[in-house]
């Protein structure tokens, strides 16, 4: 159970979203549907397809799959533990490495990030929905004739009532939130079973086959493809990954959370990743060409019913992984730069609007620019990976003081120097302009590794740092966290 605040917090540093959880009643089972809600989803599909095509066979691909998933498996339980055991948020956990206002670094980092994603995938969520708009009102398809800011009027619409009906959900708080992703992510598994079993009837299951490409790869050069594959996979989750903690701190203890990664990730992942591949295979001879993308299958399937079934659950998929991912993380994010300001729910919205501004239609239907976002965030995620990690386990040795995580007291374990340590921005600024540098310079093959490669430098570049400051304190200020 986390501590509870013996000294008034700072207004600048404390509000009733950010501080200690007093409850923590999360089960291992909402731990693994929160998993569920951020793998099933548009995204996720086309993800996880995209693997299969690399020019691996079907084993290499699994391998990598597994080893991959694995990392993110282990990754997210380090980064869980502080917050799970103090109870806070993502970016209240990032004021022990950078300072109690040196934090708000990493907060906006996250929360800008997820405005990005948060509008992306709003965007193919409404595409889901204007299937089922069509599907009852075909007299709509008039609206997408016309176009403002490059999305039609159809387009606009679907945008927006997806953007609403997120913003309900969001409203109601966590509680509610909880119980979206409970029945949200194992609805999604029922009907993408379904998708599955109408898919490899039609076509005969003959004709389905676990490679979805041409095998290329052989030997060496097998290996280093396996390896990119791995790197993708990390890199995927590198996002929900980075701020797990905001929902790690409900969690009834830590078993409890590393059982349901367990089920979640490993074990989630690679049997939706089969379903994926199942799925799109089958679509050569249903309909005479590979289709990646879900919504353009669905919207081909002849029996109106089944297309409703199937394009409501990637709607609903899609406001799972929206909300767990891209809703909740910006909220606690923004929330943290002005906690006397800017609420829970203030924060969220502010990441909602900014969403829409972002145009995230343009953004993702230009695959260069999606290509340079991806490495980009990379490149940003990774050190404060490896930064975050550095400072809680090797530094801290797991040692939190919660009361100084809300203290403006100069002797606060995490004040440094005006709130800010410094020298978790100096590892922090290398590793990031080094992820930069590769990524402008073309070279894709060294770009696919950017969170590993920054992740490095910045655990290197931080450790380095810390331990020459630490060599200069007694033992007992290490223990009380204030090297």
């Amino acid at each position: 159970m986390p501590s509870v605040l013996t000294r008034a917090p700072s207004e600048r540093l404390h509000n009733e979203d950010l501080a200690p959880l007093q409850e923590q009643n999360w089960t291992w089972y909402n731990i693994f549907a929160f998993w569920m809600s951020d793998v099933h989803s548009v995204g996720g599909y086309v993800f996880a397809g995209s693997l299969f095509a690399l020019g691996l066979s079907s084993w290499q691909v699994l391998v990598s799959l597994i080893v991959g998933i694995c990392i993110v498996n282990v990754m997210c339980n380090w980064v869980a533990k502080p917050s799970q055991q103090a109870g806070v948020p993502y970016p209240v956990a990032c004021r022990m490495a950078f300072g109690v206002f040196g934090a708000n670094v990493p907060a906006i980092i996250r929360g800008l990030i997820a405005v990005a994603w948060y509008g992306i995938q709003t965007f193919l969520a409404s595409s889901a929905l204007n299937i089922l708009l069509l599907r009852f009102f075909p007299g709509l398809g008039e609206l997408a004739h016309s176009h403002v800011l490059g999305l039609s009027y159809l387009g606009w619409m679907g945008f927006m009532i997806m953007w609403l009906l997120q913003a309900v959900v969001f409203w109601h708080g966590m509680e509610s939130i909880k119980k979206f992703i409970d029945w949200a992510g194992p609805a999604v598994y029922a009907v993408m079973f379904l998708l599955a079993g109408w898919i490899v009837w039609k076509a005969g299951p003959a004709n389905i086959s676990l490679n979805l490409g041409e095998v290329k790869y052989s030997g060496w050069a097998a290996a280093g493809m396996m390896l990119t594959a791995v790197a993708l996979v990390v890199s995927y989750f590198s996002g929900p990954m980075l701020n797990f903690g905001d929902f790690s701190r409900y969690g009834r203890s830590f078993a409890e959370v590393k059982r349901g990664n367990f089920w979640g990730l490993p074990v989630n992942f690679l049997a939706f990743s089969v379903v994926t591949v199942v799925t799109t295979s089958g679509t050569l001879p249903v309909f005479g060409q590979m289709i990646t993308d879900p919504i353009d299958t669905v919207s081909r399937i002849d029996n109106t019913l089944a297309a409703v079934l199937g394009a409501f659950t990637f709607v609903t998929a899609t406001i799972g992984i929206n909300i767990v991912a891209n809703f909740v993380s910006p909220a606690f994010d923004f929330s943290n730069v002005a906690p006397k300001h800017i609420s829970f729910r203030a924060g969220g919205f502010i990441a909602a609007v900014a969403s829409i501004f972002i145009t995230p239609w343009n953004l993702f239907n230009s695959p260069e620019v999606i290509h340079y976002t991806l490495d980009m965030l990379a490149a940003f995620i990774g050190p404060l990976f490896g930064i975050l990690l550095v400072d809680f386990y090797l530094v801290r040795k797991q040692h939190i003081v919660v009361e100084d995580l809300y203290s403006e007291h100069p002797e606060g374990a995490y004040w440094y120097q005006g709130g800010v340590n410094r020298r978790a921005l100096y590892a922090l600024v290398p590793a990031v302009l080094l992820g930069i540098v590769i990524t402008l310079s073309g070279a894709k093959g060294v770009a696919d590794f950017n969170w590993f490669i920054g992740c490095g430098v910045g655990a290197l570049c931080y450790y380095a740092l810390m331990k020459q400051r630490a060599a200069a304190l007694p033992v007992s200020a290490l223990a009380q966290g204030s090297a």
